[in-house]
């Protein structure tokens, strides 16, 4: 079903903390991102802290990005579980914007920008929780599609909520596709390779995704990069990681094996869902360790550029070879 605007009816409205938003108190502006400004607020008839998130006008305006909007509001208001931020229906308001539950804590984004390698017992920890997390979610046919550091809240004993359900899969949702649109499906860093390929993606590909996090909250580093998306993407489809190993010695060679479990490129020998993803993490010394060739040729790596410059090559030698079949028939005829 088309979504449709009327862009005059939309407007900038400017909050600031004391003012009076339906039976919200503003407390403080808590974060604007490029969609959104997300307001820490008081719910009036109960008291209860909320967090506020209201789109900015062009949002409302373009149909990709409003639903978006409505698909992270659909999405939240049908889970149940600690890990995923909870989005409370209030139908009765002045204008469009979305009621969550306030949350104490940082993004996973933020503690490892101040501490780039967690201890193993502490990255384990989280992975754990966010794995629970995601079982719940793929269990209720919600697929995230853009799980990153960004996007997972973490408290002062390591809880997590998954938050941004914006391009989440959702079963008994609308689909993400709208005519002349083509919304951005994942994150460069964290997107599966299936998606990078164009494809929506499965549960698998958030497992995927939470495969580089652990990777990157070990080592300090994500396995695959590039000079901007493009390269990245194509680094993650043509190319081995770099072992974490040897990144960091210090990382064993069964917490090793699960990740590389978790970042098979082909979906079907990745973990199967999150119960088996977290069983290994669970118990580690029971994991099998591997002899991958991925330890011996990850120095190889190949770029989308030498393809070209060999189909290039071969074009230019096309002229050269008929040039010299003329000329050998002229001297022999």
């Amino acid at each position: 079903m088309p979504i449709t605007f009327d862009a005059d009816s939309f407007t900038m409205t400017v909050l600031h903390a004391g003012d009076q938003l339906d039976h919200y108190r503003i407390e403080a502006l808590a974060a604007r991102s490029g969609m959104a400004s997300i307001f820490r607020a008081t719910d009036l008839n109960n008291g209860r802290p909320v967090a506020i998130k209201i789109p900015h006008p062009e949002v409302e305006c373009d149909p990709a990005l409003f639903e978006r909007f409505r698909r992270e509001e659909e999405i939240g208001k049908l889970m149940d579980h600690p890990g995923v931020m909870k989005v409370f229906s209030d139908d009765d308001r002045s204008q469009v914007y979305m009621v969550m539950e306030w949350v104490e804590g940082r993004l996973l984004r933020k503690i490892l920008g101040e501490q780039p390698k967690l201890p193993p017992e502490r990255a384990i920890r989280i992975t754990l929780r966010i794995l629970d997390a995601l079982d719940y979610i793929h269990s209720h046919g919600v697929v995230h599609r853009d799980l990153k550091p960004e996007n997972v809240m973490v408290d002062a004993h390591d809880n997590i909520k998954l938050i941004d359900f914006g391009i989440a899969g959702n079963a008994g949702a609308r689909r993400l596709t709208f005519a002349k649109f083509s919304p951005t499906m994942g994150t460069p860093d964290y997107i599966s390779p299936e998606q990078a390929k164009g494809q929506r993606g499965d549960a698998r590909s958030d497992l995927y995704a939470l495969g580089i996090m652990f990777y990157e909250m070990l080592s300090g580093k994500v396995p695959f990069s590039g000079a901007n998306a493009f390269l990245i993407m194509n680094d993650r489809l043509l190319n081995n990681p770099v072992p974490p190993r040897e990144v960091d010695p210090t990382i064993t060679p069964q917490l090793q094996e699960i990740i590389y479990r978790a970042l098979e490129r082909n979906p079907k020998n990745r973990y199967a869902n999150a119960r088996d993803f977290a069983r290994d993490l669970e118990h580690p010394e029971q994991v099998g360790v591997t002899d991958r060739p991925e330890f011996r040729n990850w120095k190889d790596r190949r770029t989308p550029w030498a393809k070209k410059a060999l189909f290039y090559a071969l074009l230019a030698l096309i002229p050269i070879v008929i040039l010299g079949l003329l000329l050998y028939i002229a001297r022999h005829s």
